[in-house]
């Protein structure tokens, strides 16, 4: 038996056919000298086949799906991109599963911080000075840490590097001794479903929706809907009651409405959320309260704000004992660095914060997540300040973040060791 094997090249590949050259009597051929005149009419492919062959036909018929189609049924389905252990979407996304990244949720980190009488720290990050210093702050005083991303982040980092931000700072904390560390990657005031299914989808192991804003009722649906998404890939969810004031990022409120004890037992029956976050004084962003709020302390003559309304906190914890309960806007908002910044240019008026001391009772309660942004930011543009006066002609960017880096380092050590009392449980 004699195999010919024939090879057509074309412009989009190269086609290969394959034929056994058997006579009709089952008797195969085993003549070398047999002609190509006979081979080919014994049905042989030899050399190019001729035009209207079947096998070029085919090819045709393939060239034209190609140009007609464009992809593959399995490209076009998002096989081509299929990860193990990964769901995959038809529009060639992948959905990554926060476990894989070796990042956590909530539930058990906030459970043991309620028995223990502490708090986790929520730091939110824009860039990767800020990330280093979170996980060095954390792994240095072996505190589990939230690392929080708000939508203005997300706009200006890009979703996908946030992701394999915080994926590459578990690897980070390993190479630090964490051997098994307790990083969550969280959105921060997510304001819409669209937005928490997205960071569902991309890896965040913990999402918050805040419908605070909007009237109880839709903000009960709305809590609800995200948290029965995001329930089935086990990613908790943090829902609001009560209206904090200041600015932060897309968070603007010109007035502050505490959490109403009375309704947190029917919004948390009727969304499954899984911590609740309370309005009880507290504020966004370093202008916390207007000068006419506070008192001029006569030691110091700095302003001094107003208590925060414990007694709504006692009021929640009655309601729902043992239940996680969340402060925003919880930066204290250190006046040596708002000194700082104003001594070397900067014009922070009257910038006031949330004292240390009302943050530490705090996290002896329910209190289980303590969320802090504008320190890390201040703290980051003083040091900024402080090299570039000093060093006008500097213009190598790691000669000012590197300083930067390093006290915002310092600032997030004290908040896990001397405020929140996070330090030596992870």
């Amino acid at each position: 038996m004699t195999l010919f094997v024939g090879f057509m090249c074309t412009g989009r590949g190269r086609g290969l056919e394959i034929k056994d050259c058997d006579r009709k009597d089952g008797q195969g051929d085993s003549s070398v000298g047999r002609s190509v005149r006979e081979k080919r009419q014994a049905g042989c492919r030899v050399g190019k086949p001729s035009v209207g062959s079947e096998w070029e036909m085919q090819n045709k018929k393939s060239a034209f799906r190609q140009k007609k189609c464009g992809q593959s049924f399995s490209e076009r389905s998002g096989m081509c991109n299929f990860v193990p252990g990964k769901r995959t979407f038809n529009n060639n996304r992948v959905m990554v599963n926060y476990k894989d990244l070796g990042l956590v949720n909530t539930r058990e980190m906030f459970k043991r911080a309620i028995n223990g009488g502490y708090a986790i720290p929520a730091f939110n990050y824009n860039n990767m000075e800020q990330l280093q210093a979170i996980i060095k702050a954390a792994a240095d005083k072996k505190s589990p840490v939230i690392l929080q991303v708000s939508k203005g982040a997300r706009n200006y980092a890009n979703q996908t590097l946030l992701r394999y931000m915080a994926e590459g700072a578990v690897e980070y904390a390993k190479e630090l001794g964490c051997h098994h560390p307790e990083i969550v990657l969280h959105l921060d005031h997510g304001d819409s479903f669209e937005l928490c299914k997205s960071c569902v989808d991309m890896g965040f192991s913990s999402v918050m929706i805040d419908g605070s804003h909007l009237p109880y009722d839709e903000n009960v649906a709305l809590t609800k809907k995200v948290v029965e998404y995001a329930h089935q890939f086990d990613v908790t969810v943090e829902g609001e009651l009560g209206v904090l004031a200041g600015v932060e990022d897309e968070v603007v409120a010109e007035h502050h409405t505490y959490t109403r004890p009375e309704e947190v037992v029917d919004f948390v029956t009727k969304t499954g959320c899984d911590s609740l976050a309370i309005s009880i004084g507290t504020s966004h962003g370093a202008y916390k309260f207007k000068p006419e709020q506070c008192h001029v302390d006569p030691a110091t003559g700095r302003l001094v704000p107003p208590p925060l309304a414990f007694d709504v906190l006692d009021g929640v914890m009655k309601e729902l004992p043992g239940f996680p309960i969340v402060l925003h806007g919880s930066s204290s908002v250190p006046q040596e660095e708002v000194d700082t910044i104003n001594k070397y240019g900067g014009a922070l008026k009257a910038a006031v914060g949330i004292p240390e001391e009302e943050l530490r009772k705090a996290a002896k309660s329910a209190v289980c997540k303590i969320t802090i942004d504008s320190d890390s930011r201040l703290a980051m543009t003083a040091a900024v300040r402080l090299v570039l006066t000093d060093k006008p002609a500097e213009f190598d960017p790691r000669k000012y973040l590197g300083p930067a880096r390093e006290e915002m380092k310092k600032l997030y050590m004290h908040k896990c060791e001397k405020v929140l009392g996070s330090a030596g449980k992870a």
